[in-house]
């Protein structure tokens, strides 16, 4: 049986309008050896924008059961619906690319998203959201052999450092082993670390500036090189003190999406002018703004970042 390819208005920017998920389901079913080569064998570019900087949409929540977004705990449950807003902002001028685990990866590839894309690869999702053994953060999607063989630019991995729980101890030693990998074969790892604490069974993160800094001091000292290591930090108060606690390159993170978009967009329009700091990894904040309009708020950081 022929395998038809996904409609697209062109194979640099789809629309909405032309995504065609029977044609994606239908090589899903019929034709699985073509998936992994339509990630390959896109359309590559350079990592950094002519500017040096980066802007990332995050959409690697799904694989951890983390599907909430504000008060609906099931926004990003929808895979067709979280597909179509991820397309729009993907078309969006600005917009570098896109973070996900293999199987958003490989739908946005089948849907013709990634051409001309950065490509970053989730790694460790183990640690599901609200489970016992959350803090046991394995490592469950990509790992480096896959991403070189994917096509794949850049890898990124949690790291919840919990001085209460045993776990994180596994946890450090992984991502160190996955540090090493990715700079054997050369791939930028971006690592995201937070200092956490259960609270009444709830995994929280410490959010406060020395909490922060100590989670870069421990991320940044994970391998037997950091070479080919970045980090990815929430935007917190005194972030001066924070970028002043690293040398190595830095993305920020949207975080849960709360409080007025205005501050939010403030927040980050100042940290992005710190030494260091070279663009946005965002997901729920843009791709489910609370107005709804996922284009203004995409394209409003992008402008923050390439502006």
């Amino acid at each position: 049986m022929s395998t038809p390819e996904v409609t697209a208005a062109s194979p640099a920017s789809p629309t909405t309008a032309s995504l065609d998920f029977e044609a994606l389901r239908h090589v899903r079913t019929f034709a699985p050896q073509t998936v992994l080569p339509r990630v390959r064998d896109r359309a590559r570019r350079t990592l950094l924008a002519d500017d040096g900087r980066l802007f990332i949409v995050a959409a690697d929540h799904p694989a951890r059961g983390a599907l909430g977004v504000r008060d609906d705990p099931a926004a990003m449950a929808d895979r067709y619906e979280m597909l179509t807003r991820l397309v729009t902002a993907l078309s969006r001028p600005g917009v570098d690319g896109v973070l996900g685990t293999p199987d958003v990866i490989e739908d946005l590839a089948l849907l013709g998203a990634l051409e001309g894309k950065v490509v970053v690869g989730s790694m460790n999702r183990g640690g599901l959201k609200g489970a016992s053994f959350e803090m046991d953060d394995r490592f469950t999607g990509y790992d480096v052999p896959s991403i070189v063989a994917s096509g794949i630019d850049f890898a990124k991995l949690l790291i919840r450092i919990n001085l209460g729980d045993a776990a994180t101890a596994a946890t450090l030693e992984s991502t160190a082993r996955a540090v090493d990998a990715a700079a054997a074969a050369q791939v930028p790892i971006m690592l995201e670390p937070f200092v956490s604490r259960w609270v009444d069974g709830t995994v929280e993160n410490d959010l406060t500036p020395e909490a922060v800094v100590t989670s870069v001091a421990v991320a940044s000292g994970l391998g037997a090189t950091s070479a080919w290591s970045w980090l990815k930090l929430p935007v917190v108060p005194e972030m001066e003190r924070v970028m002043a606690s690293t040398t190595l390159p830095t993305l920020l993170l949207g975080g849960d999406p709360s409080g007025r978009p205005d501050e939010t967009y403030a927040s980050w329009e100042a940290a992005l002018g710190l030494p260091g700091v070279r663009g946005l990894v965002v997901g729920r904040t843009l791709l489910y703004p609370a107005d709804g309009d996922v284009v203004a708020a995409v394209d409003t950081a992008a402008a923050l970042v390439h502006g």
